[in-house]
């Protein structure tokens, strides 16, 4: 929170969210997004008194975390998700050896960067998918900002051209770039629709399978070149029959996990809790985020920075044992 000046943080907390998701789709991390918006907040705190409403305050605050962002993100490409990287091993031979936190793109909880109406939630949802924000990372950063503005918060060429000091036509010609490489990522995955009972039965089959360890039963809920992948493991498992010979060798110890529904990404996404070492309840493990297209599983990402993460959702650091077991 950043300190009152003359009602000044009155002012520029109601934009804390919206750039918020906008520096997470930006930059791949919650964390990283938080630590942009609070810089972003600060500046514009300290400069207020030159603002002067030369033009809109939410243009000035996003102008503010686009160079912000820049800064942050000067590389071409800065996260990633392990399918970006490597080729997909075997379930028998996975390669367990572990990257850095700052190499891969991270989950981030829906109520930190959705609001508004059902239909501006729902549009959000789309735009913070994995998948999407993934994908976004393979852009140059500008084209990266010309893409998000102008796709996601729907601002004209001439409003994102004075955002970045550009032209229009520069930002016309980044957009047409940024869509061609865009469009070379694959099918979307379907959005979390709490209301949609097709959806609520699957994932509620994908409970019962998971926490049973009903391997049977997770293959058929799975499409045929599903995907298994594991941050900060640089692994990533693919097939139906890969992930079965998974499940039954290295993630064996997945067996008696337990899950708790969390809002992550839009997307339907899990907090994994595994059997504790000491007998006693359970303890995280990570949390799962999965992408459905065409009413099958078909990516399932285990971010495992479980001591950042669990309290980034408000989770429990244990779950007791059931009495009833």
């Amino acid at each position: 929170m950043i300190m009152d000046h003359d009602g000044v943080t009155d002012r520029l907390e109601p934009f804390r969210r919206e750039l918020t998701a906008y520096c997470y789709r930006m930059l791949g991390s919650a964390f990283e997004a938080e630590d942009a918006v609070q810089e972003t907040l600060l500046r514009a705190w300290a400069k207020f008194d030159g603002f002067q409403g030369r033009s809109a305050l939410r243009t000035w605050l996003y102008r503010i975390a686009t160079n912000v962002c820049l800064d942050m993100a000067p590389a071409a490409q800065r996260r990633a998700r392990p399918m970006d990287l490597t080729s997909p091993c075997p379930a028998n031979a996975p390669d367990l050896a572990q990257l850095q936190e700052n190499v891969w793109v991270g989950p981030v909880p829906d109520e930190r960067v959705l609001s508004g109406d059902p239909a501006e939630v729902a549009v959000g949802r789309e735009s913070i998918r994995l998948a999407f924000v993934s994908a976004l990372q393979k852009l140059p950063a500008r084209q990266r900002a010309v893409l998000i503005l102008r796709e996601v918060l729907a601002w004209s060429a001439a409003e994102t051209a004075e955002l970045l000091e550009s032209t229009v036509a520069s930002v016309n010609s980044a957009l047409q770039r940024a869509r061609a490489t865009m469009s070379a990522q694959g099918p979307a995955g379907d959005v979390l629709d709490p209301l949609d009972e097709t959806q609520r039965a699957l994932l509620a089959r994908y409970v019962r399978a998971f926490e049973s360890f009903d391997i049977a039963g997770l293959q058929r809920l799975l499409h045929e070149d599903a995907v298994l992948n594991m941050p900060p493991f640089q692994m990533w498992v693919r097939g139906v029959v890969e992930l079965g010979e998974w499940w039954q060798g290295a993630g064996c110890g997945c067996a008696g996990s337990r899950l708790l529904p969390v809002a992550a990404n839009g997307s339907p996404a899990f907090a994994q809790y595994r059997p504790a070492e000491d007998g006693n309840g359970w303890t995280p493990w990570g949390i799962t985020t999965l992408e459905i297209v065409d009413g099958r599983i078909a990516t399932m990402t285990n971010h495992m920075d479980v001591d950042r993460l669990f309290p980034l959702w408000n989770l429990p650091p244990r779950l007791p044992a059931d009495p009833a077991a």
